[in-house]
């Protein structure tokens, strides 16, 4: 056996993952100065260089923290060792420059301001007291300043803000917590901040100081401010003022969905809501989410204005996560303002979120009466993530944009380069290769020219970042989708075949299993349940169970088809959703139902006469849709002002019964071509305890338990007839933490492996990867 060497050698390492912007490099300069070991560390376009020299066992040592120990914000996914000859090198350790070379370096998320800038933003005796851009190289920007790859100043958004001296020093220093990271400023050099007010409100510009007084007075008293942070502007107002939220919802024509509120610390979050540990750790996280949380009843002293989340047992909070957002609440001494603001998206319904200083001051100007801007610019859009957390204390993203992106997915199978278009609602672009997927920020529905433009804003910018280049497109079958259509062009200018048109409800369950790392070698029963996806037959699905692998699936089961009146417009009508489900169960549409109440004489005439010639009415098998009617038999909601309103409301009435021992609606089971669920003893029975007065959240909860009892029965069902075990819970009505928990306690307790989302949300935000997985794994497809 050969002695193991104990001389000076030579080690080249290359490491790969998130590396560049977190500090890596000063890291390992610091470690190997420990150890007195020669060489340098660089970045390059595949991740960071490094060359040790030294005797063996300081080497040794070197390699073995370099892996278990790396800087907070870093996540290291491997590392290449090379031995080279010695060159006898005793100088110090050195940090060199960035290669600009082609590679595929990770890149991470924007993070919140980390404790020690903090604490500077409030030390008079510090130089960035008060600094409104205050970070180093554990927090701050990166993915919305990062213009192209590797990472570095001059490709970033800072790249227009040379650096005084004093940070030129900290940014030169190894030693220093802000060497090298890239959007180092202060007060002499950085970005500064601006106030513009609209015309006739009676206040000044300002810039700085002045400009953050002015804004807290404005939310003060009542105003409405566009405050522009790290992903794109937010419309702000006092969180606990009737009539300021009252004037949001009706300029941004809001309706009744829920804003999200920025609470100024923990202390005043934990005043409005009930907080878990878990919830905690996810609010108080260097990602920020908005965390859906339980609303305080009463509130402890800190009543929120009824207009924030009207109806919901939830609200939505997020704490501060850039030193504006801190700075806009106040330090100690500052003037008091609102401790609760709510913060929702800067756009017009239906729009993207705006980046662009000067557009704001277009797109917003009626829906602000000031702007608090600043002239970093935003290289791409990055709305809020939202997430909820389990019972059990693991969380559910809903929305996966800021925190999250761009850091990448581990994928069970390599794929080839592939972009995936998602869908036409809550979009996101996916692109893979190898063993890992990379999703852009959430960019919305594809129904506006500036929804399309910003998808492929994101679409390229990911590209720059990740160094993919797509060999294959993956889309959503409906031929009427924006996102099929775009996808069909990227072809073109790629040169490509035609796109691999992946169906939708294969797609949710291509997703689940992939964040599950399954391979694929064994399918699973995908239960795909959501609004609405094109069915092979040419109608809309959405009430689903399908056996499936990333290359197949067989629709095994699904819920009972009702006509769809007025086709995707219809959806808004969720009184009509009710008749035309009635109407397919063969119940009477009796007088003394809120539906019938709630849809006039004439209204329901012509409604008649659509079902009976079934004249623009497309069958659906969609349990979102079901979930409507539902809502509406009940008495909740008849006419949605927002999308899934209707299905909110009923999950709202559920929870409110959710712990009384109401029993569980029946469902029917058959069918001769493949397993149909039929809502019919459902419906008749509702109807009878609707007769009898029951109250709606009774009505709600055996309508949950009910459907949750039919899932589990026919996953039974797939797995006598087919010995498969494991059970996929995908797509957007699987957000309802009520349906989904009683589904999982179910199937786990019949002994089946149930797969729930995570980090990827179970709605269309998640589509993408499954799309990537299903187009990506194949080796022939037919085009279509």
């Amino acid at each position: 056996m050969t002695a193991p060497a104990t001389g000076p050698v030579r080690r080249r390492l290359t490491v790969r993952g998130t590396v560049q912007g977190v500090g890596f490099r000063p890291h390992v300069h610091r470690l190997a100065a420990s150890l007195a070991l020669a060489g340098f560390v660089g970045n390059t376009g595949d991740g960071v260089l490094i060359e040790v020299e030294g005797p063996a066992e300081a080497v040794d040592r070197f390699c073995a923290l370099l892996a278990g120990e790396p800087p907070p914000l870093a996540t290291v996914t491997g590392i290449h060792r090379e031995e080279l000859p010695g060159t006898g090198e005793r100088g110090p350790f050195a940090i060199r420059s960035t290669e600009r070379a082609a590679g595929r370096t990770q890149l991470p998320p924007d993070t919140a301001t980390c404790a020690d800038c903090l604490r500077e933003l409030a030390d008079p005796g510090d130089r960035r007291h008060r600094h409104p851009f205050v970070t180093c190289t554990h927090c701050g920007p990166r993915l919305t300043i990062a213009t192209g790859m590797p990472y570095d100043r001059a490709a970033t958004t800072m790249a227009g803000f040379p650096m005084c001296p004093a940070c030129a020093r900290e940014y030169g220093d190894p030693a220093d917590r802000r060497f090298h990271a890239q959007p180092v400023a202060c007060p002499d050099c950085g970005p500064r901040l601006a106030l513009t007010p609209a015309a006739g409100l009676g206040v000044r510009p300002a810039r700085d100081a002045e400009a953050l007084a002015t804004a807290r007075a404005l939310l003060a008293a009542g105003r409405i401010v566009a405050v522009k942070g790290v992903g794109g502007y937010h419309l702000a107002c006092d969180a606990t003022d009737p009539r300021a939220v009252t004037a949001l919802r009706r300029r941004k024509e809001r309706g009744g969905k829920a804003f999200a509120v920025m609470c100024a610390d923990l202390p005043t979050a934990e005043r409005i809501a009930v907080l878990s540990a878990a919830e905690r750790a996810a609010l108080t996280s260097a990602r920020r989410p908005i965390v859906l949380l339980r609303r305080r009843t009463p509130p402890d002293g800190l009543r929120l204005a009824g207009q924030v989340c009207p109806g919901s047992p939830h609200v939505g909070v997020m704490l501060p996560y850039t030193p504006v957002h801190t700075l806009l609440f106040g330090l100690p001494g500052d003037p008091p303002g609102p401790r609760a603001l709510v913060m929702t998206s800067g756009n017009r319904s239906g729009e993207p979120i705006v980046t662009d200083d000067a557009e704001a001051l277009t797109r917003l100007a009626g829906l602000a009466d000031a702007w608090l801007g600043h002239d970093r610019p935003i290289a791409v859009p990055c709305d809020d993530s939202l997430l909820r957390v389990r019972p059990d204390g693991t969380g559910q993203v809903l929305r996966r944009s800021r925190g999250y992106v761009p850091r990448p997915l581990r994928l069970p199978l390599p794929v080839g380069p592939t972009l995936a278009v998602g869908g036409d609602l809550k979009n996101t672009v996916c692109l893979g290769e190898g063993e890992h997927a990379w999703f852009g920020p959430h960019t919305g529905d594809m129904g506006e020219l500036t929804a399309l433009e910003a998808a492929e804003r994101a679409e390229r910018h990911l590209a720059r970042l990740t160094s993919v280049s797509p060999r294959r497109v993956a889309a959503d079958r409906h031929p009427g989708y924006h996102s099929a259509r775009r996808a069909r062009a990227r072809a073109v200018r790629l040169g490509l075949r035609t796109p691999v048109f992946v169906q939708h409800h294969h797609a949710h369950i291509a997703s689940a299993m992939a964040e599950a790392g399954l391979d694929g070698g064994t399918p699973v029963i995908g239960v795909a349940f959501d609004g609405t996806g094109y069915g092979d037959d040419g109608t809309v699905w959405g009430g689903e169970v399908l056996l499936a692998d990333y290359t197949r699936y067989r629709r095994f089961a699904h819920l009972a088809p009702a006509p769809l009146p007025g086709g995707d417009a219809g959806v808004a009508n969720p009184c009509r959703l009710a008749l035309a489900r009635l109407w397919a169960a063969g119940l009477p549409w009796r007088d003394d139902l809120p539906s019938v109440a709630a849809c006039p004489d004439t209204e329901r005439a012509v409604l008649r006469r659509q079902l009976e010639r079934q004249v623009a009415c497309v069958p659906t098998s969609s349990v979102g849709r079901l979930f409507d009617a539902v809502s509406s038999l009940a008495g909740l909601c008849h006419r949605a002002e927002y999308e899934a309103q209707a299905a909110l409301e009923l999950e709202a009435a559920a929870v409110r019964a959710r712990d009384a021992d109401t029993g569980a609606y029946p469902f029917g089971l058959g069918g001769a071509d493949g397993l149909v669920c039929d809502p019919a003893p459902m419906l008749a029975a509702l109807l009878d305890d609707r007769a009898r007065g029951t109250p709606a959240p009774v009505l709600a909860a055996r309508f949950h338990r009910g459907l949750a009892r039919a899932v589990a029965a026919i996953c039974h069902r797939a797995r006598t007839a087919t010995g498969l075990t494991t059970v996929a819970l995908t797509g957007g009505v699987f957000a309802n933490a009520l349906l989904e928990e009683e589904c999982a306690t179910l199937l786990a307790g019949a002994g089946l492996t149930v797969l729930r989302h995570g980090e990827v949300p179970p709605n269309d935000g998640g589509l993408a990867l499954g799309q990537l997985m299903v187009a990506g794994t194949a080796v022939n497809h037919e085009t279509e």
